[in-house]
């Protein structure tokens, strides 16, 4: 009976939090298994974005930034950062050479754009057609073995001869290549690939040739509407794993150290077929004792911070929250740490107003900098993207020791469609704790729409976990 009522209520809990798959598989208790359906369902979701992307992300973009033509080569398993972004979910390295040609035939005629994605013409010299996005090319080889006598895949020589019969046909005003002193993302093309490339192709269109940099970033970092609600789930499954973790069904004070927390999260994780782009970290800080690390032994009266997250569908989360361990006859936190939480609530609030499009991360650190110091609080600011890389493509809005700005990377501009984690620390002195200054380290995800008003992906952390 016990283990039955535990069935039900842990199916409810499920299908409260993702109501869309219980209600297609009936809220099996397997679905905890597979929180977001099926490989075949998540790489057929995966698809779809593929396909929308290129479709209505890519013309506009390649258009902002000057680009008739986009020419990505790469070898197998020296991928360029932006491949995954152009490929179907199930590929997971380019076939032994793949050049990806991207060309804007309605910006090179003067043409009208339909938005229906049929301006740029996109075609794989090398590697599939994945999932018939790319018109893949095949050589003029065949090979006598095979049945049917299929044609052989494109190889050395021939790649290069065929990308300049490519380019020589659709006449590019300009192509953009991955060249990048400054952007990881946009510095994907090898020395190797770039002398096969322009040797092939020849003076003419080597002057032509310009780093695209903000293009591959910009792309990397576009999500589409159908990614925005997937995310929603994604974060609704975070918060949920970390209010189990910070409880006692986890946490035994006097027994378990951080660590163990550290462990259950991997765990918890790898038994739901979820991956992670970092491993965990629980820190844990005392009265009288400050920050005290990973390997500490819970005590009552701690504050805890985790820093967490999951990878699917090759999107990522990044979460840090707040635990008290309730002292014996306590019901909630000091007032303190509840007023050392809100300062750091307040801060992500101040962060949140600066983010807009067309503002770069230094400008947007500066005046949330300038809007902390007028609110009184002593914070520090470190704000990345996210979406298909955990550190992700786009501005940085500070770094733990760059308050001033970051040079480079943190002139990147915001754009539409694109996410952060808010990530960020608040120090108060709480007066329960001999005015000992407490870290609120707090991590939450946002984004912005098309219509750019930012808004977060799930919300701020409320109140400070309690742990009995």
């Amino acid at each position: 009976m016990k283990r039955l009522l535990r069935v039900s209520l842990a199916t409810a809990m499920l299908a409260a939090a993702f109501p869309a798959i219980a209600q297609r598989s009936g809220g099996r208790l397997a679905d905890q298994a597979r929180p977001f359906g099926t490989l075949r369902e998540q790489a057929d979701r995966q698809q779809r974005w593929l396909e929308t992307r290129l479709k209505t992300v890519l013309p506009a973009l390649m258009r902002a930034n000057g680009i008739d033509m986009w020419i990505v080569p790469m070898r197998e398993y020296n991928e360029d950062p932006v491949f995954s972004s152009f490929v179907s979910p199930t590929t997971f390295a380019a076939r032994r050479r793949t050049i990806y040609v991207l060309f804007d035939k309605c910006s090179s005629t003067g043409r009208t754009d339909p938005g229906d994605g049929s301006c740029i013409e996109r075609v794989a010299l090398g590697g599939s057609s994945q999932g018939g996005v790319f018109e893949a090319r095949r050589s003029s080889k065949a090979v006598e073995a095979a049945v049917g006598g299929p044609q052989a895949e494109l190889w050395g020589d021939e790649q290069w001869s065929v990308l300049k019969q490519v380019v020589d046909e659709r006449n590019p005003r300009v192509i953009g290549i991955d060249y990048s002193r400054v952007f990881a993302f946009t510095d994907g093309l090898t020395q190797g690939e770039y002398a096969g490339m322009t040797e092939a192709l020849g003076d003419r269109w080597k002057v032509r040739m310009k780093p695209a940099e903000q293009l591959p970033l910009q792309f990397i970092a576009s999500r589409v509407a159908d990614e925005e609600a997937f995310y929603g789930q994604m974060q609704q499954l975070v918060w949920q794993l970390i209010g189990d973790m910070y409880s006692s069904k986890t946490i035994v004070p006097g027994k378990t150290r951080a660590s163990d927390l550290v462990w259950w999260w991997r765990q918890r994780v790898n038994d739901l077929g979820l991956g992670t782009w970092f491993q965990p970290g629980i820190e844990v800080q005392r009265m009288g004792a400050g920050e005290l690390g990973e390997d500490a032994v819970i005590q009552r009266g701690d504050v805890l911070h985790c820093d967490v997250g999951i990878t699917a569908l090759r999107l990522n989360t990044d979460t840090q929250h707040m635990a008290y361990v309730l002292k014996v006859g306590e019901t909630d936190a000091p007032a303190g740490l509840k007023t050392a939480l809100a300062n750091g609530n307040a801060l992500q609030d101040l962060l949140m107003a600066e983010i807009r499009p067309g503002r770069t991360g230094n400008e947007i650190l500066a005046a949330a900098r300038a809007a902390m110091k007028a609110k009184g609080i002593n914070g520090t600011i470190y704000t990345h993207p996210i979406g298909m890389h955990g550190h992700g493509a786009g501005p940085l809005i500070g770094l733990w020791d760059y308050q001033d700005g970051v040079p480079g990377r943190g002139d990147a501009r915001v754009i539409a469609n694109m996410w952060f984690s808010i990530e960020l620390q608040a120090t108060t002195p709480v007066p329960e704790w001999n005015g000992q200054a407490v870290r609120m380290a707090l991590e939450e995800d946002m984004m912005i729409g098309t219509d750019g008003p930012p808004r977060w992906a799930k919300g701020q952390q409320p109140k400070l976990l309690l742990v009995k």
